[in-house]
């Protein structure tokens, strides 16, 4: 399409926006970074910039746990990266630094550089980061997590607080080498708004740093913990075959610590994956950087394996898990070669064999986006990816989009496919979200997403920004009073757009109901359902732009399926753009993080992750609710159809739910569904629940079961395994 921009400026001195150059080569301003033009991408500021921006500590005094002589505490606030502080020799973990600014303020984010000596003997790894108004009553830490072994600027952003006094707590020494902490400079930064009551607006209550840039994520069904991983570097994914390894971490939300590993016995570079949870609990990554390779996590054993090969090399794709318990894929010519050239067809894979086998039978073509970059490379590279799939009955599964058009694909035999029509009056919505919130009843909320994957420009405008006096055009700053500029583009802004799928038997036509939208159109976003059947938006981006964090939507919105009404939730403190993801946590919380992986100079990774509690965990007054708890559980293993008993205590019972837990790459999470179970109640908080007999309906594999009070409140989930 034809843009034209006609915009009024002012004439006046400004400085052209920082853009990423890779080595400083000019030429390589006109590259992209997977589709996005480099100048796009912004640059990291220089550290002397972003301590620029901290609170002056005029009068503000440090206190310390210990001290090295030499290396006073009062080092880390003096201003000077030429000294540090550095806890005593005899000293142990863990051990603290205090600030005190004197004064209350509202505050948002910490800084720490470590030592810039060479040396690199006490830099933090595991961390927490408290407030305090008086410093002495602290409360909950408001981030935790482990920072690299390395001398980078370290930065931990956090929901608003008021406080006088932060405090920063080492618990581990980020190489091993001593049980030191230290510290060379020290910042603390403003924020502005504090958060809005979380009995209606939910709670962003912990940050989670990460040593890596968390762009997948599942659920260890065997410990409850969270795992996440990036690509061969923490920070960066470089293309395809740069490294035979993937960067991963596990965060303990019981333990709140977070440790890291660098798998390499499966020699896989899992970015880009296909990504599903089998009927085991096995954790199944497949394609992706290494295109061909597949690698399966086991959570009793903590430990990675080799899976096998796809008979097809992909990377982009989704994959689902079908009522017999195979895994289902389709697409993904981001890596392993074109669609065009080689058919992306589907193939499914045995669990029980770690066997891949083609289904011709289900060919990728129907379900292709009509993506501009594809018609300008001249082959298909962005049009098949991350389908929106859900097994369903009989082996079969639903392509919901994120193309409009929708399809059924069989899995008996060599595989069938049959039209289901089109997503009512909807475009193709990229990066969009699909979540089937009730399974029983088959329904499907698909929200959002854009018409392209990148934006294209046919002219030299890789960039451009605008304040209140000036323009920058393609790392160029324009001086005058007007300009006009002619561009060939296709825009990839997101949609609000909103429907309801209703699913019912395989190869029929469903129904699609397009419903209000919602408050923010979003893309790259993440949804959950939750126990009590609302779902969570959290996240994206307006225009759909990777690598950046320009446009993003904050604020998040839950959707109520009985009003079928969108409300705004407490805001995000970091964007959750491309490459973010979000689970939701056995204790019926939200991890959102992630976001970046553009290499070492770009602004946008986020190594982090916050988490949330949605307003169901508060009373009308703020404080925390009495939640009910699931005391036991006749069986860990019920089969579809099955019964199982439950006893509980605390507030009553009302209802209980199934979720299935979730893994997550590039805004696709396949595993996700929620059922709601309505229990027989035998007294004295007893209770029977049965499971739905269709295995298409109750995926076989773990899911949360979850107790609910009649307003909602559920306890936190033990874990329900279901088999055929």
């Amino acid at each position: 399409m034809h843009r034209f921009l006609s915009l009024l400026l002012c004439s006046a001195l400004c400085l052209a926006a920082p853009q990423i150059f890779p080595d400083g080569n000019p030429l390589a301003r006109s590259g992209t970074l997977d589709g996005v033009p480099l100048r796009q991408i912004p640059a990291k500021p220089a550290v002397a910039e972003v301590v620029a921006a901290a609170i002056v500590p005029d009068g503000w005094t440090v206190t310390c746990d210990s001290s090295q002589a030499g290396n006073d505490c009062s080092n880390a606030i003096d201003g000077s990266t030429d000294t540090f502080w550095l806890t005593d020799s005899t000293a142990s973990l863990p051990q603290s630094i205090v600030i005190d600014m004197q004064t209350s303020r509202t505050v948002g984010r910490i800084t720490i550089e470590p030592r810039q000596d060479g040396t690199p003997n006490g830099n933090i790894g595991q961390h927490q980061v408290f407030l305090s108004q008086d410093g002495t009553n602290w409360g909950n830490p408001v981030a935790v997590g482990t920072y690299l072994d390395d001398n980078r600027l370290k930065t931990t952003i956090f929901t608003p607080g008021n406080a006088r006094y932060v405090r920063i707590t080492s618990l581990s020494e980020a190489g091993n080498r001593a049980a030191a902490m230290s510290i060379s400079e020290v910042n603390v930064y403003d924020a502005t708004d504090l958060p809005p009551p979380p009995a209606t607006a939910g709670s962003w209550f912990l940050t989670v740093d990460m040593p890596l840039v968390p762009v997948s994520a599942a659920i260890e069904w065997a410990s409850g913990r969270l795992l996440v991983w990036s690509s061969f570097a923490w920070n960066a994914f470089g293309g395809n075959g740069q490294g035979l390894q993937t960067v991963t971490a596990i965060y303990d939300p019981i333990t709140q610590l977070v440790s890291q590993r660098t798998i390499t016995n499966t020699n896989h570079d899992m970015f880009c994956e296909g990504l599903s949870m089998d009927a085991d609990g096995r954790i199944v990554a497949a394609g992706g950087n290494s295109d061909r390779g597949t690698s399966i996590y086991d959570s009793t054993s903590d430990s990675w394996s080799d899976g096998g090969d796809l008979k097809k090399p992909r990377g982009y794709q989704s994959q689902a898990t079908l009522s017999d318990g195979r895994i289902f894929t389709i697409g993904a010519s981001w890596s392993g070669g074109s669609s065009t050239d080689n058919p992306k067809d589907g193939e499914v894979y045995d669990t029980a064999t770690n066997e891949w086998t083609a289904l011709p039978g289900c060919p990728v073509d129907p379900m292709l986006t009509s993506d501009p970059e594809d018609v300008s490379l001249g082959y298909i590279y962005r049009g098949d990816n991350h389908g929106w799939l859900f097994g369903w009955k009989n082996g079969s599964v639903f392509q919901a989009g994120p193309a409009v058009a929708m399809n059924w694909y069989g899995t008996s035999g060599t595989g069938s496919q049959s039209a289901a029509g089109n997503r009512a009056a909807d475009a193709d919505s990229m990066c969009g979200n699909a979540v089937m919130y009730d399974a029983v009843a088959g329904k499907i909320l698909t929200l959002g997403g854009s018409p392209n994957y990148v934006s294209e420009y046919n002219l030299l405008l890789l960039s451009w920004s605008i304040d209140q006096s000036c323009i920058h055009i393609d790392g160029t700053t324009a001086f005058a009073t007007s300009v006009e500029i002619q561009l060939t583009s296709s825009d990839s802004y997101s949609t609000a757009n909103a429907h309801i799928i209703t699913l019912s038997d395989p190869d029929t036509v469903p129904e699609v109901t397009a419903i209000n939208p919602m408050g923010f159109p979003r893309a790259f976003h993440n949804s959950l359902v939750l126990p009590d059947g609302k779902v969570f938006i959290t996240g994206g981006q307006y225009y759909a732009v990777g690598f950046t964090d320009q446009t993003p939507q904050l604020i998040p919105e839950m959707w109520d399926p009985a009003t079928q009404a969108f409300t705004q939730m407490a805001p995000i403190s970091i964007p959750r753009n491309y490459h973010s993801t979000g689970l939701l946590m056995p204790d019926a919380t939200v991890y959102n993080g992630g976001g970046g992986l553009c290499g070492d100079g770009c602004d946008t990774n986020h190594p982090d992750a916050q988490i949330y509690s949605p307003p169901y965990l508060f009373n009308g007054d703020g404080s925390l609710a009495d939640r009910p708890a699931i005391d036991s559980v006749s069986a860990g293993e019920v089969a579809v159809g099955g019964r199982l008993s439950v006893t509980t205590s605390g507030p009553a019972v009302t209802s209980f739910s199934l979720i299935r837990l979730g893994s997550t790459t590039h805004t696709v999470n396949t595993d996700q569904r929620r059922i709601a179970l309505t229990p027989e109640s035998g007294g004295d908080g007893s209770f029977t629940v049965t499971v739905p007999a269709d295995p298409g309906v109750a995926l076989v594999g773990y899911w949360y079961l979850f107790a609910l009070t009649d307003g909602g409140v559920p306890s936190v989930a033990k874990y329900v395994k279901v088999v055929a």
